[in-house]
C-alpha cells in the first residue's frame, strides 16, 4: 500500500489499518484523525505535520520516523518502537507511550503535558525546551537525555532514571531550577 491508498481509504471511511506494511509511506501535512494504525509497519515513515490526533499506533514500528510538527494529541503509541525518530515541535498532549521506545530520538520543543510516559525508554533522547508539565515518568529511563531548559513542572518522576540527563536550566517538580555544575 502507498501514501495514495492510505489517503484514498481514509478519505472513503476506512479507519483500520492495524497491522500494515507502510515503510518509508511519505503522509505529510495529512488529516488521519482517529485511524488505527497498531502494529503497523511504518518505518522510515515521513508523517511531518501529519494530523495524528487520537489515533492508535500501539505497538507500532515508528524507527527512524520522520513526526516532526505532528498533531499527536491523546494518540496511543503503547509499546510503539520511535526510536531514532524527529518528534520536534509535535504535540503529544495527553497521548499513551507507556513502554514506548524513543531511545536516541529527538524531542526538542515538543509539547508532552499531561502525558503518560510510563516505563518509556528515552535514553540518550534529546528533549530540548520540550514541555513535560504534568507528565507521568513513573520508571521511564532517561538516562543520558539532554533535558536543557524543559518544562518539567507537576511531573511525575517517581523511580525515574535520570542518571547522566543533562538538566541544565531545567525547571523541575519542585519549581527549583536545576544547574549542571
Amino acid at each position: 500500500m502507498n501514501s495514495q491508498e492510505v489517503v484514498t481509504l481514509y478519505q472513503a471511511g476506512k479507519r483500520n489499518f492495524s497491522q500494515a506494511d507502510l515503510p518509508k509511506v511519505k503522509l505529510i501535512f495529512v488529516r488521519l484523525y482517529g485511524a488505527n494504525f497498531s502494529g503497523a509497519n511504518l518505518h522510515m515513515a515521513n508523517l511531518r505535520g501529519a494530523d495524528l490526533r487520537g489515533v492508535d499506533l500501539r505497538g507500532a514500528d515508528l524507527t527512524g520516523a520522520n513526526l516532526r510538527n505532528a498533531d499527536l494529541t491523546a494518540a496511543n503509541l503503547e509499546g510503539a518502537n520511535l526510536s531514532h525518530s524527529s518528534l520536534s515541535g509535535a504535540n503529544l498532549t495527553r497521548a499513551k507511550l507507556k513502554r514506548a521506545n524513543l531511545e536516541n530520538s529527538i524531542l526538542t520543543d515538543a509539547n508532552l503535558s499531561q502525558t503518560n510516559l510510563r516505563f518509556a525508554n528515552l535514553r540518550q533522547s534529546k528533549l530540548i525546551g520540550t514541555i513535560l508539565t504534568g507528565a507521568i515518568l513513573l520508571g521511564t529511563n532517561l538516562n543520558g537525555a539532554s533535558l536543557l531548559g524543559a518544562n518539567l513542572t507537576e511531573a511525575s518522576l517517581v523511580d525515574t532514571n535520570l542518571h547522566e540527563a543533562n538538566l541544565t536550566d531545567a525547571t523541575m517538580p519542585n519549581g527549583k531550577v536545576y544547574i549542571e555544575i
